[in-house]
């Protein structure tokens, strides 16, 4: 009857039942599939704290080791009571349950814990929906094929090993697969952990998850639920695992569940200023094509491989940044002031804060204001603050970023310095530069009545011979200008692409990577183009570490379920430049932010409390665009480069004037934030053949380039002085630069 029953083509003759040995004896193929989806967990650099989590269904495996005795003996109980003594089918239930279901009589199951591991297992492997209907339907030809399977899989596995799989496939209601999540969702505890009480809870809904509810207060499902509970408790007490006396005890247990969810993605995780950080992270796996050939093939893979990712976010770095940002300019203010910080050498990002939460805005119920420009807030047009998901500090999704302004001078003072053109390279720069570049008629950098570009300086104590330690220091835009003319255009835009600019936005992109075009872009060293504040961190810490730029990355590693690291994770790094030339241009770069260089040519500083407040030597630069609209400062050491820009993320043409007074202290006081305690390390000199070498080409100023020029020429002429109008420590940035 049996073999009648299980093997009907077995009775029909000696090669059919020859083949059907065989089938019974062959693991079928739908029981080698690839491992059901499992979370990702994001880690911060500490490889503890989870930033966040990532699922298409929310299931973590764990051995059987590490489940708690009683969840493993309340599932036998309440599903397989037989499970160690068969081998796959229980052939007397499952001829009792077609007795009575053929009879009319209630229906029953008979289906052990490895039946129903292969129901599971083909549901999974299932690429057409007929066959997850095929796998779940009620009929006896299912039991029969799962009962072929099952036998199979019991001679490829223990019985351990298949309590463990079924133990972290299984559902269990409110979108929790397997035990790991189903614990951590009613009881917020490791599976290892749970009480005889709580297991036998877990163990009953399997059954039937959405019958069997300990949520549902208003239904009947938390009564449901607790006497499916007390009843597997009984099963329990029947096989032996628990004693009557402790089934009394755990049955007293009053029914409480937590029913925390676990956030999926970056919207829903634990502190909310990690949200841009982890936002980063996501679009960066996006990107990578060692995860699959299209978006949609990344994306499956980062919400079903189980990976345990370990990002690159430093903690303390990103408290302080969040901190500084919040106390400058705090969330729900309409400017948005962004601080981004990188490590020189390995790319790797340790922070990016912003006075905005991060979050879609609810169209239902809307938190964010009217748009600041004026157009969009004419038709009823909501801004991107206070909640936004934009990538505001790295760029991309339709954000090119903002103007940094002077920030970009270091990159015509790098492009000299590859021309052997050295620091002490002296220019008179006047009040107003009339240069060979080209501007619209009538404009305001026009000379007037022409087409040329004429720069102007806002102080006219700045003009005066300048050599780029000096001119930096100022921010000379009458110096930048010249240099820019004698090193080319073109070649500046190189260096900022090789240093780790990128050029987002159509018009500047075309102009970057055609040299011809690039060649007649005069205002590039005034930072008229956009950026972000991670590039421009990237840029600086590029010459910080010696001219090795390497790939921003938001990870350290990435590990698979069975411990296997991904080479993906690994840092991605070239040599931008000599590290002559990099040395050579961080000397010239402590003097805008209150250091001096190793030969002492540093007069001025457009920020020189950076110097004080971090307490280490370090190299920057301060930005202004025009009429003020964006306001920037970069500084970094060797370890950590951190850069912030003030703008409104809504309206680019802004009549508000953005303040250093903002911007600045965010920036260092996060860098001096996350530089306490750490050993103070000293920028290596450049060689002197790049700093001081007397030019035979130099411009004649009737002085020794390499001299001290004295008053009107590195200081800036009469009327300068080392604070400014200002305040302390601070010259005024030129509009434009």
């Amino acid at each position: 009857m049996v073999a009648a029953a299980a093997f009907p083509a077995v009775a029909v003759s000696g090669l059919v039942a020859k083949a059907g040995a065989e089938t019974f004896e062959k693991l079928p193929a739908e029981l080698t599939v690839p491992q059901a989806p499992q979370a990702s967990q994001v880690l911060a650099a500490d490889g503890k704290t989870t930033l966040a989590v990532f699922f298409d269904e929310n299931r973590r495996d764990v051995r059987l080791a590490d489940i708690a005795p009683a969840m493993r003996n309340a599932m036998i109980a309440a599903e397989d009571q037989k499970f160690y003594e068969h081998s796959g089918v229980d052939f007397r239930g499952f001829l009792r349950a077609l007795v009575a279901n053929s009879s009319g009589g209630s229906q029953q199951g008979a289906s052990t814990l490895t039946m129903q591991l292969v129901r599971m297992a083909i549901t999974y492997s299932a690429t057409d929906p007929n066959d997850v209907v095929a796998a779940t339907e009620d009929t006896n030809a299912r039991k029969v094929r799962e009962m072929r399977m099952a036998a199979a899989l019991e001679r490829e596995l223990t019985k351990d090993e298949i309590l463990e799989r079924y133990l972290n496939l299984a559902p269990f209601g409110h979108g929790t697969y397997g035990v790991a999540a189903a614990s951590q969702f009613y009881f917020g505890k490791h599976p290892r952990d749970l009480a005889v009480h709580e297991a036998a809870m877990i163990a009953g809904l399997v059954k039937a998850p959405s019958d069997f509810d300990p949520l549902d207060t208003e239904g009947t499902g938390v009564q449901d639920t607790l006497n499916r509970r007390n009843w597997v408790l009984g099963q329990m007490v029947q096989t032996g695992a628990i004693t009557a006396e402790q089934r009394a005890a755990e049955q007293a247990v009053e029914l409480t569940v937590k029913g925390k969810a676990v956030g999926n993605g970056c919207a829903t995780q634990g502190k909310n200023h990690w949200g841009f950080f982890c936002d980063y992270f996501y679009r960066w796996w996006l990107d990578q094509d060692a995860f699959g050939a299209t978006t949609y093939d990344r994306e499956r893979r980062l919400k079903s491989g189980g990976y345990r990712i370990v990002t690159t976010l430093d903690l303390a770095t990103q408290e302080a940044a969040h901190r500084n940002v919040e106390q400058y300019l705090a969330t729900g203010k309409r400017d948005a002031l962004m601080v981004a910080a990188i490590q020189p050498g390995t790319g790797a990002v340790r922070a990016l804060a912003t006075n905005r939460t991060f979050a879609l805005d609810n169209p239902g119920n809307p938190k964010n204001k009217i748009s600041s420009d004026p157009a969009k807030a004419a038709n009823g047009v909501r801004g991107s603050y206070p909640r936004t998901t934009n990538p505001l500090l790295t760029g991309g999704g339709g954000v090119n970023g903002y103007q940094a302004g002077s920030t970009f001078k270091i990159f015509p003072i790098v492009a000299a310095l590859e021309q052997g053109i050295p620091l002490s390279h002296s220019i008179d720069a006047k009040q107003r530069y009339e240069s060979k570049y080209v501007a619209d008629a009538g404009s305001p950098v026009a000379c007037e009545g022409t087409t040329k570009y004429c720069p102007g300086n806002d102080n006219p104590s700045m003009a005066g011979r300048h050599n780029m330690w000096t001119a930096f220091g100022r921010s000379v835009n009458t110096y930048f200008i010249p240099l820019l003319e004698e090193v080319g255009a073109a070649k500046a835009i190189d260096v900022a692409k090789r240093l780790g600019i990128e050029f987002r936005a159509a018009g500047e992109a075309a102009m970057a990577d055609d040299p011809a075009q690039g060649d007649g872009w005069g205002s590039f060293p005034l930072g008229v183009s956009a950026t972000t504040p991670l590039d421009l961190a990237n840029a600086y810490a590029t010459l910080a570490a010696d001219g090795k730029h390497c790939e921003p990355t938001p990870v350290l590693a990435i590990r698979e379920q069975d411990g296997t690291e991904l080479e993906v994770a690994g840092p991605r790094c070239d040599q931008a430049v000599s590290p002559e030339v990099a040395r050579a241009a961080i000397d010239a770069a402590r003097c805008p932010v209150g250091d001096q260089s190793a030969f002492g040519r540093c007069q001025g500083a457009t920020e020189s409390s950076a110097r004080t407040a971090v307490g280490h030597p370090v190299a920057g630069k301060t930005g202004t665009t025009d009429s003020h609209r964006t306001a920037s400062l970069v500084v970094t050491t060797r370890s950590l480069s951190v850069a912030g820009i003030l703008a409104d993320p809504d309206w680019p043409a802004t009549t508000t004037d953005m303040s250093h007074d903002v911007v600045n202290p965010a920036v260092y006081e996060t860098l001096a934030d996350a530089m306490k305690g750490e050993p103070e390390q000293d920028f290596p000199a450049p060689p002197e053949s790049l700093a001081t070498r007397v030019e035979p080409s130099a411009p004649d100023s009737g002085l020794d380039p390499g001299q001290n020029q004295g008053p009107g020429a590195d200081q800036g002429g009469p009327g300068w002085t080392p604070g400014g109008p200002d305040g302390p420590g601070r010259e005024p940035e030129p509009a434009g630069g």
